[in-house]
């Protein structure tokens, strides 16, 4: 099950959305802000109608 799912980059402060993949469970990957493209760190929990733990990080230290 996929749902839209909004959120604020971590580069730009834009608000930007993306489809997440709830039916897959735990996910932790990188993508790229659909603004300034720099690449962002995606972790969350699916398994219900909405992601839970969801977190959007820069990649940098």
């Amino acid at each position: 099950m996929e749902t839209e799912h909004f959120f604020i980059c971590p580069y730009c402060w834009q608000e930007i959305s993306m489809l997440l993949d709830l039916s897959a469970g735990a996910q932790d990957y990188i993508e790229d802000c659909e603004v300034c493209c720099r690449p962002i760190r995606i972790t969350f929990e699916g398994g219900g109608d909405e992601p839970e733990g969801f977190e959007a990080n820069s990649i940098e230290q």
